[in-house]
């Protein structure tokens, strides 16, 4: 499909997208409008393409799903982990509350990560903090992708495995 024609489609499909960019991020307009810009940033550079298995409508549901997902867990990491805990920052907060609860999250959670194996580390690291793609990842350290794909899964698990419901 050329530039223009998939221009085109997403124009006519836009209004649902929209809505359903809103069920996804549970009726947050603004993380909808993220999630749908992310998403159609997506298809007109060509990370995400249309291969025709599915009617497009239902292809642009899926990349808007999928985009909408891979936001929120990010944002639930950031959140656990802020950038600064790695390099022993400490937690910037207004309350100290916040503050007390959000430093024993990162605690926990650099427990865990300690515990991962380091190509499991690497490569969620790469994903989540980087916002590199588990493509981009593998080619980052020099791994195939199906090996970064695998590495991602485990790490993922692992994490919820030893986290309980902090990630749910």
């Amino acid at each position: 499909m050329s530039p223009e024609a998939m221009r085109r489609e997403l124009e006519c499909v836009h209004p649902a997208a929209f809505g359903w960019a809103l069920a996804c991020c549970g009726g947050d307009r603004t993380r909808a409008e993220d999630a749908l810009q992310t998403s159609y940033l997506k298809i007109l550079d060509g990370r995400a393409r249309f291969d025709g298995r599915a009617s497009f409508r239902t292809w642009v549901f899926a990349v808007v799903r999928r985009t909408a997902a891979e936001d929120w867990r990010r944002a639930v990491l950031r959140r656990l982990l802020p950038l600064g805990a790695l390099d022993g920052r400490a937690v910037a907060a207004g309350d100290p509350g916040t503050a007390l609860v959000r430093s024993e999250s990162t605690r926990r959670l650099l427990a865990v990560l300690a515990q991962l194996p380091r190509r499991q580390r690497e490569v969620l690291h790469l994903v989540f903090y980087q916002d590199l793609t588990i493509a981009e990842a593998a080619a980052v350290l020099g791994i195939s992708l199906g090996t970064a794909r695998t590495h991602y899964e485990r790490g993922k698990t692992a994490l919820r495995k030893r986290l309980g419901d902090d990630l749910a």
